[in-house]
């Protein structure tokens, strides 16, 4: 994803607060040039999403409460990975979780840095194909509805602004081109 830059040191670091989300620190860092400064970050264990494909042409999407978002939005099934857990098998746990279908084949898209500027959040995206059922598992604070969705309408979605959760828009595209290389 990024490389390490030993130019770049941290002093120091004071937890503010732990929590299911991760660690939520103030860091002393120093600059090349010897100023330093205090930042504040979140460190998140990471996650993973997907795109779940029902056909050549349809995927899966979510809607889903967010109270952050201040309502219900646009998405496709991810979420945290657990300690020591590899994205593709936190990518088939959360799909089968949230949506009641299981992956025949998962495949790897790409990662993403979700807001670098105060988290390191990485989530590594996949589109699941040859899809099975499997046991809906959601969690109690999950509201989820399950919608089949022509890829085409999903990427028309994002362009008028009715998908704006950040990893479905990078999913979904990523999930397009992959279709196209395919056919």
């Amino acid at each position: 994803m990024s490389a390490k830059d030993s130019r770049f040191r941290e002093l120091g670091r004071r937890v503010l607060h732990q929590g299911s989300v991760g660690t939520f620190a103030l860091h002393e860092l120093e600059l090349p040039d010897g100023q330093s400064f205090t930042l504040e970050l979140l460190r998140h264990p990471g996650a993973a999403a997907v795109v779940p494909f029902v056909d050549d042409e349809s995927v899966l999407l979510i809607r889903q409460y967010r109270f952050a978002a201040d309502g219900v939005i646009w998405e496709i099934p991810a979420g945290k990975r657990d300690p020591g857990e590899a994205p593709e098998v936190c990518a088939a746990r959360e799909l089968e979780e949230e949506t009641g279908y299981r992956a025949g084949r998962l495949v790897r898209t790409g990662e993403i840095l979700t807001t670098p500027g105060f988290t390191d959040e990485c989530i590594h995206l996949f589109c699941a194909f040859d899809l099975e059922p499997g046991t809906l598992a959601r969690e109690p604070t999950e509201w989820i509805e399950l919608h089949e969705v022509p890829l085409d309408r999903a990427l028309d979605m994002i362009h008028a602004g009715e998908i704006v959760d950040s990893k479905t828009i990078v999913a979904l595209f990523h999930a397009s081109r992959l279709r196209r290389q395919s056919l």
